[in-house]
């Protein structure tokens, strides 16, 4: 079903939103679920996607614009104009499965920053659509670890958090200029 959220996959010289970066305490509250979607949603989803292409990102959650929303938008293949983008509205996990897989993941309120965290390779999230619709869906891979790292966002953690290599991160972090004081570790 195509999407009713329709945004060219293009960088906007001034994206609508502002990216908040780590330190910054609207990272670190937990986004309210959306009693209603409603038009003011579809463009804040919208916003969010024009936002996330200018910055060559996957994956965006509210938080990271200074919404307390539980809205996440994502695409995983940015270059293909064919695939739709998806977007959640309070998205909740109903399992995890498969292998804890290391994989390096980034973040557009880290930019510079890679670094390796561990995460299960199968996700099953129950959401709305930007529709309203309930929706399941069943994602591993690149999808499935998006999933994960936007949905964490939702809860105040940022991926740093997740890191158990603290000789890396705390490298990471200072050759690209954030504090480790800013990282809540949770490992």
């Amino acid at each position: 079903m195509p999407s009713a959220i329709a945004v060219e996959k293009k960088k906007l010289k001034n994206p609508p939103l502002q990216l908040h970066y780590l330190g910054d305490k609207v990272l670190r509250q937990p986004a309210k679920r959306i009693s209603k979607v409603d038009d003011e949603i579809r463009q804040l989803a919208r916003e969010m996607l024009q936002t996330m292409y200018s910055s060559d990102g996957i994956g965006l959650a509210a938080p990271q614009v200074g919404v307390h929303k539980q809205l996440i938008v994502m695409d995983i293949e940015p270059d293909n104009p064919a695939n739709p983008p998806l977007i959640l509205i309070n998205p909740v996990i109903k399992k995890s499965y498969g292998n804890i897989c290391v994989e390096q993941e980034g973040c557009l309120s880290i930019p510079g920053v890679y670094l390796d965290v561990k995460r299960p390779e199968m996700v099953e999230v129950s959401y709305k659509d930007e529709n309203g619709r309930p929706q399941t869906l069943k994602a591993g891979d690149l999808l499935g670890r998006c999933i994960q790292h936007e949905m964490d966002h939702l809860n105040g953690v940022v991926f740093v958090d997740r890191v158990e290599n603290a000789l890396a991160l705390t490298q990471e972090l200072s050759k690209n200029g954030f504090s480790h004081q800013a990282v809540k570790s949770i490992v």
